[in-house]
């Protein structure tokens, strides 16, 4: 005994870690898109190789696919592919707090006591012998801050302390422990071991010498047959140590084990290092120790005590790393743009379909104060795909009210609106898809001359092409006839649209109905496959309207002969940020609904809302409000049969002669009302003196 403690005791060289960047933007996903406010702990796996440099250590490495997949359970041991000479597989855990304060707060010895006796368990119940990884099992904790991309975290690799310490009886280069037979043998052994998929990523293994200098290398499981007076027995394994004085950390638990199952008391070790990826025996090591055994009456019960938390610069303190100056300004801009909506789901909007927004095309028809507000809104919402069409430009008046316009916008005469908020958009976040289309809206009772015919047309088809490439339309143009020519075409080809309208302080939000001639067979949206596949008829309710379902006109010249006030849409600045915004909330609240455009319409004092995800609130079909009086209603309008936009009759006669009928339309006012009935039904009325002509002034323009 007294010459045992006359040794020097036996040290190891530390563990070090290393995190690959892709692992903390793996980590970041993971949070953001399934964790949440989850705190549990998550299976990770870390990876090592034998040390391959006489002057650097190999670390542990944390990479991206370090993390589980998203569809494997959490208490799954991570899965790893086996057969990689240069990622050797080691089970973690990682604890990720959600504040700073609870990282700090965390019981750390306690956690480190946690893993300590997982390993001592996989010892006595010969779970190590089978899988010897589990002898390098690591903890981390760690508090990502993912508004700075910020990490903070701290590794700890548990190790089971020997009482007594173990203690060196020699440690020396493997070339000089063996004899020159032994040393070509052994490395041949070990290039064969390192060389098999199924064997190269097993660190702990057992080498055997036999007399004729013969090395044989196996599992640990087969011990019994490796008892043989006649060959040298060495515990070997993968040391990341580079050191010519220490073996490196995982020599600690495999003496534990050693010392536990095999009750030896004089251990010869073999520290295997590389070089170039062959067995380098003047770099690996070969060492001799003696340990003493525990008295036989101490509960096997009781887990040994554990150090293993890392140093940071020689101190016990965590680390920390900033992504955000490394990270491509570009997808760091991204990233925080889809923070906030993420966050959404975390707590508040659990079932939130973010993907929705993201591949949703939206085309604005206008880009004035409405569509300035609409589109601003829209990126809120994490929407990429926005077209604007608008034929004006950008006048002095506008910059103040109009969010994405300044005053050098307005210089020479103007930038077209279009083009103008397509770039201010861009600019705003350059990873918008924005596109502006300077082009006229054509109105019915605006009639036109033969010669414009093929411009108009021309326009016509462009109209066309642009509503049929996108899934949502917003009407948000100036005059009340410039929405016709839209809402036909929406309702042709059933498009999400989403209509706002103006007065001096009220406004009008409303989304349209489905198009009368659609059903299950028919309809198709790019959008998601929720809102494919939809039948009205299903439903069991009324079609909902359009902006022109209450009309008993048809949509004429609003402009002509009016005063500047009544040209220009004179309305309280609070308004317009007002009916943009809820404008696109009733979007989100149609593509987050099971039945999307099929949905029916809901009020303030409908039962249950949104069934499927009563936290998004009810969906309405109409909402007006007034700033003077700080009210809000919810409407709820059915289609009528009369409509000169939505109706059957309308829909079939535009499929039946196409450009033909838009012409029609155009240049002969009462063509529309004849088409439909409302001609005979205004006849019919003659005797009640009705003022037919008589336009809702609540519905009227947008900013020019």
């Amino acid at each position: 005994m007294e010459e045992k403690e006359t040794r020097p005791i036996l040290q190891f060289a530390p563990f070090n870690s290393s995190v690959d960047e892709g692992f903390w933007h793996g980590l970041s996903s993971l949070k953001l898109d399934k964790l949440g406010i989850d705190d549990s702990p998550i299976p990770i796996t870390g990876f090592y190789a034998p040390c391959s440099h006489p002057q650097v250590s190999n670390h542990l490495t944390l990479l991206s696919e370090s993390l589980p997949l998203h569809d494997e359970s959490s208490d799954a041991e991570t899965k790893t592919t086996r057969g990689n000479r240069n990622k050797c597989p080691v089970p973690g855990v990682l604890y990720n707090t959600n504040t700073m304060d609870s990282f700090h707060k965390l019981d750390k010895q306690g956690l480190l006591k946690a893993e300590a006796k997982k390993i001592w368990e996989d010892i006595r119940t010969g779970k190590a012998l089978e899988d010897c990884a589990v002898l390098s099992r690591f903890l981390v904790i760690s508090f990502a801050d993912l508004k700075k991309w910020n990490f903070h975290y701290w590794f700890a690799f548990p190790s089971l302390v020997l009482d007594p310490p173990a203690r060196l009886i020699d440690l020396k280069p493997a070339s000089e422990w063996f004899s020159s037979e032994e040393v070509v043998s052994v490395s041949a052994a070990c290039n064969e071991w390192r060389d098999s998929n199924l064997t190269t990523d097993i660190p702990f293994f057992l080498l055997t010498i036999s007399s004729d200098s013969k090395a044989t290398i196996r599992h640990l499981k087969d011990w019994e047959a490796c008892q043989d007076d006649n060959h040298k027995l060495l515990f070997g394994f993968y040391d990341p140590c580079h050191l010519p004085s220490n073996p490196g950390w995982p020599l600690r638990n495999y003496l534990a084990l050693i010392c536990s199952r095999w009750n030896l008391e004089t251990v010869q070790f073999f520290c295997y290092r590389e070089s170039r990826g062959f067995a380098d025996m003047a770099l690996s090591l070969v060492g001799e120790a003696s340990i003493t055994l525990p008295p036989e009456k101490e509960d096997p019960q009781l887990v040994p005590k554990s150090v293993g938390w890392e140093l940071n610069k020689g101190r016990r303190l965590p680390r920390s790393i900033s992504l955000a100056n490394s990270m491509d300004p570009m997808r760091l801009a991204v990233s925080a743009v889809d923070l906030n909506l993420k966050l959404m789901r975390w707590r508040a909007l659990p079932s939130l379909n973010l993907n929705v927004f993201s591949s949703v095309k939206c085309l604005l028809l206008g880009a004035g104060t409405l569509g300035c507000q609409v589109a601003r809104t829209l990126m809120g919402w994490g929407v990429r795909k926005i077209t604007l069409v608008d034929y004006g430009k950008v006048a002095m008046s506008n910059p103040v009210r109009q969010s994405l316009y300044t005053f050098e916008d307005c210089e020479g005469g103007g930038k077209f609106k279009a083009l103008a908020a397509a770039e201010s958009l861009k600019r705003v976040f350059p990873a918008m898809e924005t596109t502006g289309v300077v082009m006229a809206i054509r109105m019915p009772g605006h009639p036109i001359s033969k010669q414009e015919e093929d411009s108009v047309l021309k326009d016509f088809l462009r109209l066309v092409d642009l509503i049929e490439s996108h899934d949502v339309v917003f009407l948000l143009t100036d005059t009340r006839e410039s929405r016709w020519l839209p809402s036909l075409l929406c309702a042709n080809a059933n498009k999400i649209t989403i209509n706002a309208a103006l007065g001096f302080d009220s406004f009008m939000v409303m989304r349209h109905g489905p198009g009368p001639l659609w059903s299950n067979s028919e309809a198709e949206s790019s959008i998601s496959s929720d809102m494919r596949n939809l039948d009205i008829t299903k439903t069991d309710k009324h079609r909902l309207g359009c902006y022109f379902c209450n009309d008993v006109v048809a949509p004429q010249d609003s402009t002509t002969d009016r005063t500047l006030d009544q040209q220009c849409t004179v309305t309280r600045p609070g308004l317009a940020p007002i009916a943009g915004a809820l404008a696109v909330e009733l979007l989100a609240g149609v593509l987050q609904h099971p039945l999307g455009i099929y949905a029916e319409g809901e009020t303030s004092s409908s039962n249950g809302g949104n069934s499927d995800d009563p936290s998004l609130g009810i969906l309405p079909h109409q909402v007006r409000g007034s700033i003077s009086l700080f009210s809000q209603i919810t409407l709820v309008g059915h289609a009528s049969n009369s409509c000169t936009a939505c109706s059957e009759i309308v829909i079939t006669e535009y499929r039946r002669k196409g450009k033909s009928f838009i012409l029609e339309a155009i240049n002969h006012p009462t063509y529309l009302e004849d088409l439909t009935g409302l001609t005979q039904l205004k006849t019919d009325a003659n005797s009640f003196n009705l003022d037919w002509d008589n336009e809702d002034d609540d519905d009227v323009a947008e900013d020019f």
